[in-house]
């Protein structure tokens, strides 16, 4: 067996063929016989963007509420390690070893992709470590996911657009459908966008779910010291969450919703909650780096996601201008991304992301370049584009990293190591956001 972190992820990396493989028989299998059944609730969480938001609000405001919370998310950006955390903390390498190894021992001739080995081990961890709490993080659509072989005390859909269409359909109805597949019977089963697919309310209804929508049941207002969340009987003022974009108040909802729902299991104020919410972090959703000239780094990788960024972009306006440090994996819809965030862009700085998935350099250029919004340049990596940008940079500019989750990731590394002009290398500097 692997004897450290790095050791075990090349081997679990290698242990499938395919890097996604949906279905639940084979994690189902490994599961029974780790006889891994939680006895604290869990919350699951899914959307086509939102999730990873909601997730850091449920976890802010249960950690305000003194519970114990176990968190799984994923991707990360650096560190393996940021996908599995106890009360806020990153679990070490020791420990994820040791839930490796178990895994490992258990599945015996099971092939398990790299998230099912790691889904596992995540709550291999929170039972054996003892938590109050589990949120788990869907990693693609939901009723084939692999978090989606732990049984859940309340389910939230966030949002249901246009992604991963070669797994999960193509369209919203296919889509809604494959996400609705977390709710279960008798159970709260939130949605938190304007607009629910039919299919998701037909299943919600056939299963028997407690569903519970925003704009029916529950709701808010905008107030000029910040939120009201509003459902019958109910009307509660709250402090605008510290993740930037008014869309964030339909994931604050839903997480609102969900914690009153639970509020005899896991006990929270109201004070608690405004603490969360206060309180709340989460790198690379419009992240603000302490940083001159400012930096922003936002994962938007979707149209749906575009659109949010955008918003922010217009929220908060430059000074001066706007240089997009840019790249995106080829399987998305880049034209739809570019069409939404090109008119907030003065320059781009253009270069293929880390991966096998990523766009061309010179494919992204030829979009940009039909836009006819701002000048553009290709370079050999992410790393020298980011660099030129900061070089070019007015006092008054600002650097927009934006497309993937990768392309974040790779300036993160550049950040850390302390190759980013006026910025020394220090991790904690880092998560530190500027919130306006």
């Amino acid at each position: 067996m692997p004897r450290d972190l790095a050791g075990w992820l090349e081997y679990i990396e290698a242990l499938h063929p395919a890097s996604i493989a949906m279905g639940l028989e084979r994690v189902e299998l490994v599961r029974q016989r780790l006889n891994l059944t939680p006895t604290f609730p869990l919350l699951i969480v899914t959307g086509t963007n939102g999730k990873g938001s909601t997730c850091a609000m449920l976890e802010s405001i249960y950690q305000a509420a003194g519970h114990r919370v176990g968190c799984y998310t994923s991707p990360h950006f650096v560190r393996f390690n940021e996908r599995v955390r106890i009360s806020g903390n990153e679990v070490a390498d020791d420990d994820l070893v040791r839930a490796f190894a178990a895994v490992e021992q258990a599945r015996q001739d099971v092939a398990l992709t790299y998230f099912e080995f790691g889904t596992l081990a995540a709550v291999w961890h929170m039972v054996t470590t003892g938590v109050d709490v589990g949120i788990l993080e869907v990693g693609l659509g939901g009723r084939l996911d692999a978090v989606n072989v732990f049984e859940p005390v309340c389910s939230i859909v966030t949002s249901v657009d246009l992604d991963h269409m070669d797994f999960l359909g193509n369209d919203r109805e296919s889509i809604g459908r494959e996400k609705a597949g977390v709710y279960r019977a008798n159970l709260p089963a939130i949605y938190g966008d304007d607009a629910p697919p039919a299919s998701l309310l037909a299943y919600a209804t056939e299963l028997n779910a407690d569903l519970r929508l925003i704009q029916r049941d529950f709701g808010y207002s905008i107030t000029p010291a910040g939120w009201r969340y509003l459902a019958e009987g109910q009307d509660i003022e709250l402090p605008l969450p510290a993740l930037a974009g008014d869309f964030q108040l339909n994931n604050a909802a839903c997480v609102i919703n969900a914690v009153l729902a639970l509020s005899t299991q896991l006990p929270v104020t109201l004070e608690q909650m405004r603490q969360g919410l206060l309180q709340v972090k989460l790198n690379g959703r419009f992240q603000r780096v302490d940083h001159h000239p400012e930096l922003i780094l936002d994962v938007a990788h979707n149209p749906h996601a575009a659109a949010a960024l955008a918003s922010n972009l217009q929220r908060f306006p430059a000074a001066g201008r706007t240089l997009a440090v840019f790249s995106m994996l080829a399987d998305k819809d880049i034209a739809g991304v570019l069409q939404i965030i090109a008119p907030f862009i003065d320059a781009w700085y253009v270069a293929r992301v880390e991966n096998a998935r990523g766009a061309a350099a010179d494919q992204l250029l030829s979009l940009i370049s039909a836009l006819d919004h701002g000048q553009a340049a290709g370079f050999a990596d992410l790393g020298e584009a980011y660099r030129q940008a900061c070089n070019d940079a007015g006092e008054n500019d600002r650097i927009l990293v934006f497309g993937s989750f990768f392309t974040v990731a790779d300036i993160m590394r550049e950040l850390m190591r302390g190759a980013a002009p006026g910025l020394a290398p220090d991790s904690a500097k880092l998560g530190a956001d500027r919130k306006a």
